[in-house]
């Protein structure tokens, strides 16, 4: 799967963002969004982001939500992506995988009937265990956004309390945006 599966020959600006630990994620560009007297930028990974799930023998996969950088289960997980030439890396806000992804066969993709419109939809990556827990990784099929305040060029990943308070701002200039066009 490549990170922009358009056929677009325009090129898209990319930035490095960072959060509030100092990791970074190299995202492309996708809009500017001035709010109240600031600028914010709707970003797209540019690398293919992907989420750690626990697999039980039973019910939906758990979604490990948080998990240090340095966890025993990310070590596993850059081995098995390696036997498939893929690169994980831990980025700020997701994990992401570098490498040559296969595009995902519709006709192997869940139902949409099936699937509740606020739920998001992933296809599994890879799974593997550790000790006696097995584990995968899977790309989210939704868009995956970033929201960043940019400033001089820099770019601050909007976290926490500060996400939830810009989050409608930019939802509503966005709808407004549509509703012009």
């Amino acid at each position: 799967m490549s990170a922009k599966g358009s056929s677009n020959t325009t090129e898209v600006p990319s930035i490095l963002v960072r959060d509030s630990q100092g990791s970074a994620l190299l995202c492309f560009l996708e809009q500017l969004i001035p709010v109240n007297g600031k600028e914010y930028g709707l970003l797209t990974p540019v690398d293919t982001p992907v989420s750690l799930f626990r697999l039980k023998d039973e019910g939906d996969p758990e979604l490990i939500e948080t998990i240090a950088t340095s966890e025993p289960i990310l070590e596993v997980a850059d081995l098995v992506l390696q036997e498939h030439d893929l690169t994980l890396i831990r980025s700020a806000v997701t994990l992401t995988v570098t490498g040559e992804l296969d595009e995902p066969d519709p006709d192997e993709l869940e139902d949409d009937d099936d699937i509740d419109e606020d739920s998001e939809s992933y296809e599994l990556l890879v799974s593997f265990r550790v000790e006696d827990e097995e584990y995968g990784l899977y790309i989210p099929l939704d868009p995956f956004f970033v929201v960043a305040e940019i400033n001089d060029g820099l770019a601050q990943l909007v976290e926490g309390e500060n996400f939830d308070e810009i989050q409608p701002l930019i939802e509503s200039e966005l709808e407004e945006r549509e509703s012009t066009i």
